[in-house]
């Protein structure tokens, strides 16, 4: 086999192999996160098919006859599975999460298992290409030394490249699907040369497929689907229901992220007690004169300010941009009804630490289940919170849990006590408790007080919200950036939760 074709036959195996991890771990991510554990077990799981690639192509190397033939062939057929690898891979992790789910294994095991099924086999095959290209590169042991370094630099440059091409090119702009359906035909072109016109359909039949609509991917009982995004951080669609209520779903977990009913702004829901819960903390039962939303996703709270309180200033901040466009345009969050309401995309920390302005409250919602950014749990970013905070200011986190475990509220409400003076919470939901601080009183009797000068449709809410309010759970470990195991704690709630036999 001519050198110049071993070159492009190790680029394009570089390339693939580092760029489908990173999609393999982009396509995992709507149904098991995108956390350190997740990416722990994705190049893990990687690494060992590599390896165990190596072994094999070593072996069956010297057994070949040094024609090459052999290696375009198992190249060939890591082709085909990561082509078929992305139409599988949607109703396979759907089985795998109801059955983890039912035997209440967390996302380590499930993602592990899912890895190992989904991306070993073609990595296994990938890694069997360097041995071979080794062996046929090499005329004279003189020259061994060289010809090896050279075919390593290679393809060390192939998965960069895949690297850049997968994270800021391909998925961003083309999705996961078809940035398997790229590398499988950047595959298929480099083996069927080699294989000569018989296998010059391979390569075509790919091309068919990356030319097929994505279509529909997700399907839904209560309404139907009038939008979906495979957005730069995550899978999104928007469900309408037949009497208009519009919902924002992210990935493919049953939460609800932002809700939308057309004449109507109260949800019934958690996102209502952002309203009234900052009453509790002002002693002159006046709305705050300025709010920031860090994980703002659709605008439901943004509306709802701009409804009841619309002199109160509002920043939204949503890390995904593409969310900031479905406020507008889905979730009617215009202009002229919300003026007050300024739309950032932002991650929500680097946003606050630039920001000069000053808040009388701060909502982070910006925890996607089942996984909390480590970054916006720790200390220092509640010290980066209340240092925004105008006097008397309170900041208010949603946290979403499961049913009957309080290991996360108690870390997150101990580590805000570690901050603020006063830090009480209000269990909302089952799987959901709001967490709120400050260094000024906050009480019931404050947010009872100001019920009369309230919005009417608000005063009920306000009610059943002083009556939860309660001090914070005792117990729970302060979390720094330096030390957040936030990932294994959820995922250790979620399995001694299943152990319970509880939900």
């Amino acid at each position: 086999m001519p050198i110049r074709r071993l070159y492009a036959l190790t680029f394009v195996g570089g390339a693939a192999s580092l760029g489908g991890e990173i999609a393999a771990a982009r396509l995992m991510a709507p149904w098991f996160g995108d956390s350190t554990l997740i990416w722990a077990n994705t190049i893990g799981i990687v690494l060992v098919a590599l390896s165990v690639g190596y072994w094999l192509g070593g072996k069956l190397a010297d057994d070949s006859p040094d024609d090459g033939r052999r290696l375009a062939l198992i190249i060939l057929a890591a082709s085909a599975v990561f082509a078929i690898l992305p139409f599988v891979a949607r109703p396979f992790l759907r089985v795998s999460v109801d059955a983890l789910s039912s035997v209440s294994a967390g996302a380590f095991v499930g993602s592990l298992i899912a890895v190992l099924v989904l991306l070993a086999v073609p990595m296994v095959l990938l890694g069997m290409v360097s041995p071979f290209v080794v062996k046929l590169a090499i005329r004279s042991v003189e020259e061994a030394g060289r010809v090896t370094g050279r075919l390593y630099a290679i393809s060390t440059l192939g998965s960069l490249a895949g690297t850049f091409l997968s994270s800021l090119l391909l998925i961003p702009f083309l999705g996961t699907r078809r940035t398997f359906l790229i590398y499988a035909l950047a595959l298929a072109v480099v083996a069927a040369v080699s294989l000569g016109r018989r296998f010059a359909p391979a390569p075509i039949v790919i091309a068919i497929l990356l030319a097929l609509p994505v279509g529909t991917v997700k399907a839904v009982e209560d309404g139907k689907v009038i939008w979906e995004k495979e957005t730069l951080y995550q899978y999104a669609v928007v469900i309408e229901r037949d009497d208009g209520q519009r919902r924002l779903e992210l990935n493919e977990g049953q939460a609800v992220h932002s809700i939308y009913d057309p004449g109507r702004w109260l949800t019934g829901n958690y996102w209502d007690e952002f309203l009234t819960l900052p009453f509790a903390a002002s002693p002159d039962a006046t709305p705050p004169r300025s709010v920031a939303i860090l994980g703002n996703a659709a605008g439901t709270v943004a509306r709802q300010y701009g409804h009841y309180f619309p002199d109160t200033r509002v920043d939204g901040v949503e890390i995904d941009g593409e969310l900031n466009e479905l406020a507008r345009s889905m979730f009617d969050l215009n202009r002229r009804d919300a003026p007050n309401v300024h739309l950032h995309t932002a991650d929500g920390r680097p946003w606050l630490r630039a920001q000069e302005r000053r808040y009388d409250a701060i909502f982070v919602d910006a925890y996607r289940q089942p996984y909390v950014p480590f970054h916006l749990a720790t200390k220092e970013f509640f010290e980066e919170v209340r240092d925004h905070l105008n006097p008397g200011g309170v900041v208010l986190v949603n946290i979403g849990h499961p049913e009957s475990s309080h290991a996360l509220e108690e870390v997150l409400t101990a580590t805000m006590a570690d901050v603020f003076s006063t830090v009480v919470r209000d269990p909302s939901q089952d799987v959901n408790t709001i967490a709120m601080a400050g260094d000024g009183q906050i009480s019931p009797e404050a947010l009872r007080a100001a019920i009369p000068g309230l919005p009417v449709e608000l005063r009920p809410v306000a009610e059943q919200t002083a009556a939860r309010i309660a001090p914070r759970l005792p117990g729970g470990k302060v979390y720094t950036d330096d030390i957040s195991p936030v990932e294994w704690l959820i995922d250790a709630s979620i399995v001694q939760v299943a152990a319970s036999g509880e939900r």
